[in-house]
């Protein structure tokens, strides 16, 4: 687990070992399943501890901690209506042609309770979430009493006080039952009722809950810290002069903001050349404070062995091929960091669309795993699928299984159809940035032809539908 120093991921004989001067061992030619790559990802990452956190703060967090209310909500009867709090028996058998008339013996705002008691043939004029006040078992709405026969107010509400003005009468046109328009004490929370269990992912509406008991902070499970390190001596940050032989680090701002989506914190490293040198220090950066490390490069047969042997040396990292399309390298293990920790590292492959791929479908379910998300359903760090007509060919060349990316969307009857984002190479950043869904052509499948229905994992239902390519646009795929 990420803080048990005895901890070590399951690598088996995929292990990479190696010393600084760079010995290895041999790269095994079978591929593993994306299922079996997850699974042994997953085992070595646990749920981060439980913090204080200040309530506004925890949208998305998971409780570390059972809430029981300390308050009853809402604490008395109370209206749920603006009008006239009455006696239920008083206005038995009121209709619009045969009325009821009460006298009004003063007015009531929300946050203020009423001196009194409401006697037979009594009401009092409240407002929405005033304290009903006693003797007072319903609520009948201005709507129907005579309250907007007139042309003018009978009431003010100024600095803070209500000016009553005479109103001697009230007409009541209907007949209102006990507990008309009436919010029960407690029918929300109990006073010592336990609202939000430990596990609960925190929304919107478990924050107003949270809020409604009077709690401003919350012990929730922290957001964990991803390190984000690019590798390559090619590489330069947006912003600085483009040079001959240079590219600019995509990897890392897009690697990030999959981390932001997905719940962690993302600390963007600077890039890392191919020495030995600024690769280790680039690591021992980013092992100070991080619960995860991601890099991207350097992960595949042919390159550097500078990375392979830096890797090996700071920590225990597993090489594999995966059986997926794009993103079949893949780098797996811990490393030693300080306070006695040991922190998991995923190696992504350095093609662009690859590197977001892997991170897809690896690095958003140990997010999850640390956020606490899947202690109560190991399955939520999946994607919505739904079952779509391809309109494109979808090629498979070479058995693994391949993601297309893809733009989803329904007809009139909420008929699913999905059409390519264009060329499909792991270079073709864009093909990404067009896609609010990925869809899935088995291993054991060489095309997915037009008309017939896939698997589709929906991504982002907000991207923009894709222009549809001429009709002797050339396949790419």
């Amino acid at each position: 687990m990420t803080n048990d120093p005895t901890s070590e991921p399951n690598l088996e004989e995929l292990t990479y070992s190696a010393t600084r001067t760079g010995t290895r061992s041999i790269l095994p030619d079978n591929m593993i399943s994306v299922e079996e790559a997850r699974a042994r990802i997953l085992e070595v990452f646990d749920v981060l501890p439980g913090v204080e956190t200040p309530l506004d703060e925890t949208q998305g967090l998971v409780l570390a901690q059972n809430v029981v209310a300390g308050v009853t909500i809402p604490p008395l009867p109370n209206t749920g209506m603006d009008g006239y709090a009455v006696r239920a028996d008083d206005t038995a058998g009121a209709a619009y042609d045969r009325p009821r008339t009460l006298r009004v013996i003063g007015y009531l705002a929300a946050g203020a309770v009423f001196d009194g008691e409401v006697r037979a043939g009594e009401a009092v004029r409240i407002m929405t979430g005033a304290p009903l006040p006693p003797g007072t078992d319903a609520v009948v709405p201005f709507e129907e009493t005579d309250e907007y026969d007139s042309s003018t107010s009978d009431s003010k509400y100024t600095q803070g006080q209500w000016q009553q003005t005479p109103r001697d009468e009230v007409r009541i046109d209907v007949e209102a039952k006990p507990g008309a328009n009436v919010r029960q004490a407690g029918e929300d929370i109990a006073a010592g009722e336990m609202v939000l269990r430990a596990g609960t992912v925190i929304g919107p509406a478990q924050i107003g809950v949270l809020a409604s008991i009077g709690l401003d902070c919350v012990r929730v499970h922290r957001r964990p810290v991803v390190a984000v390190l690019s590798t390559g001596d090619e590489l330069l940050r947006p912003g600085q002069p483009l040079t001959p032989g240079k590219i600019y680090d995509a990897n890392a701002f897009s690697l990030a903001a999959q981390v932001r989506a997905f719940g962690g914190v993302p600390r963007i490293l600077d890039v890392a050349l191919d020495t030995i040198e600024a690769l280790t220090a680039r690591i021992h950066e980013g092992l100070a404070d991080a619960d995860l490390l991601v890099t991207s490069a350097g992960v595949s047969r042919g390159d550097f062995d500078v990375v392979k042997t830096v890797l090996a040396a700071e920590g225990r990292v597993g090489f594999w091929t995966v059986r997926m399309k794009p993103g079949k390298p893949l780098a797996f293990g811990t490393f030693h960091a300080p306070q006695n920790r040991r922190v998991p590292h995923l190696g992504l492959p350095g093609n662009p669309v690859s590197a977001m791929m892997t991170f897809e479908l690896f690095g958003r379910a140990a997010i999850f795993k640390m956020l606490g998300r899947l202690v109560h359903d190991a399955e939520a760090w999946r994607r919505p699928t739904v079952r779509a007509t391809a309109l494109d060919a979808i090629r498979n060349t070479d058995g693994r299984r391949f993601y297309a990316r893809c733009h989803a969307s329904q007809d009139a009857t909420g008929r699913w159809s999905v059409r390519l984002t264009g060329p499909q190479g792991s270079g073709v950043l864009t093909s990404m940035s067009l896609a609010n869904a990925y869809a899935i052509c088995p291993e054991d499948r060489d095309v997915i032809a037009p008309g017939e229905e896939c698997e589709v994992m929906l991504v982002d239902r907000e991207s923009p539908p894709r222009q549809p390519l001429p009709a002797d646009a050339p396949d790419r795929a």
